[in-house]
């Protein structure tokens, strides 16, 4: 059997380039410029990183208990001027409420209030007018420097987190930006009826633009590993069974390529790659759902982009133009060359099938030699 190792092969080896070949220009994509940018493309690239393991939970934001500061006023009297409402943001000192006593007096004492902390004037109880007792609170004011962003955490990971443990907050009514918060403390108690307890994270506030109520998700992160070939969620694309990306040709202006990939752990931002890419290539992040149905894409053929690229002809698949197929085309002149490269790749494809029938033969001439050795042996 093995003089057909070396026919078999080279068959083999000789439909595998053709299949290459034909694999590559049915997932090219190559756009015009201006398709590039309707669809707004943007490519980031494979990269080898610290990778980081984490869970989602969602919560809310609360200001810290210690940053509340109440506003009251020390005698009786009516309100005479009101400077601060809702929302405002006070500075410690300033002059936040004007009272008149009741006091006898010709005119009637004016009392000024000032603000007992710099923060944002949370509630209002007063108006313009408005009579006041020494019991009465009249504006809550909150320190929003700094605030908690409590999530909600299955009991089953809670045991995984501990003070310093780090997590990426997003705060969609706040702008949706990225924050990064760090554990205080795990809640007191757990509440039975959705298995959970609450943990802590304190949130820099430096411009107020975070306030209580609002909701917030987390990625917390439980552990990390180094050097982790991975490419962001955003490029990835297709169903799990099928998982493919699109890599920036790196010859061909505005050309991508449909690469199918084998995934692994994925967390809130990045997921890994564990086979199909290397490092450095540049995926579709932003158009790549969007190119999944482009089609040819529009632009020009994959044979086109490559002759422009590489300044000479190429097969309508976008392979190499044989030796052969050259002294066709020189042989038939000038005037049938157009024809003779449009026909590359059946020309090819001729050739492709008369070495297999060449082979073919040459297995059935062995064969025959070696039943001819066969019959004439002695012990035959």
């Amino acid at each position: 059997m093995k003089i057909y190792i070396i026919p078999a092969l080279f068959v083999y080896l000789a439909s595998s380039a053709f299949a290459v070949d034909a694999e590559r220009a049915a997932n090219t994509i190559i756009l015009h410029e201006h398709s590039v940018k309707n669809l707004r493309i943007e490519t980031a690239e494979a990269e080898e990183r610290t990778f980081e393991n984490t869970f989602f939970s969602i919560g809310r934001i609360e200001a810290r208990p210690h940053s509340r500061s109440v506003l009251s006023s020390r005698i009786s009297g009516r309100i005479t001027q009101l400077n601060a409402y809702v929302g405002d943001r006070v500075q410690k000192g300033q002059t936040l409420v004007q009272v008149e006593s009741r006091q006898p007096g010709s005119p009637p004492p004016i009392i000024s209030m000032q603000a007992p902390r710099s923060g944002l004037v949370l509630k209002s109880h007063v108006a313009d007018g408005e009579p006041v007792e020494p019991d009465k609170e009249l504006l809550d004011i909150v320190d929003l420097g700094k605030v908690w962003a409590v999530a909600k955490v299955p009991e089953a990971e809670a045991g995984q987190l501990k003070p310093g443990t780090k997590a990426r907050v997003r705060i969609r009514a706040a702008g949706g930006k990225l924050m990064e918060g760090t554990l205080l403390r795990l809640g007191a108690e757990a509440d039975r009826n959705s298995s959970t307890i609450d943990a802590i994270f304190v949130l820099e506030n430096p411009d107020f633009v975070i306030r209580p109520g609002m909701r917030a998700e987390f990625s917390i992160i439980t552990s990390s590993r180094e050097d982790v070939l991975s490419i962001p969620r955003t490029a990835v694309q297709g169903d799990l069974t099928n998982r493919v990306v699109f890599v920036e040709d790196f010859d061909l202006k505005h050309a991508y390529i449909k690469s199918p990939v084998q995934l692994g752990a994925k967390n809130d931002l990045y997921i890994e790659v564990v086979k199909g890419l290397l490092p450095g290539d540049a995926v579709v992040t932003n158009g790549s759902y969007a190119l999944s149905f482009a089609g040819g894409g529009g632009g020009p053929s994959l044979k086109e982009a490559l002759d422009a690229a590489h300044g000479h002809e190429h097969n309508e698949d976008g392979s190499e133009i044989t030796e052969d197929q050259k002294s066709a085309t020189h042989s038939e002149g000038d005037g049938q060359s157009g024809e003779n490269s449009g026909k590359g790749g059946i020309n090819r494809l001729i050739l492709i099938w008369a070495i297999i029938t060449t082979v073919l033969l040459l297995i059935i001439f062995q064969r025959n030699i070696l039943r001819k050795k066969t019959s004439s042996s002695p012990n035959a």
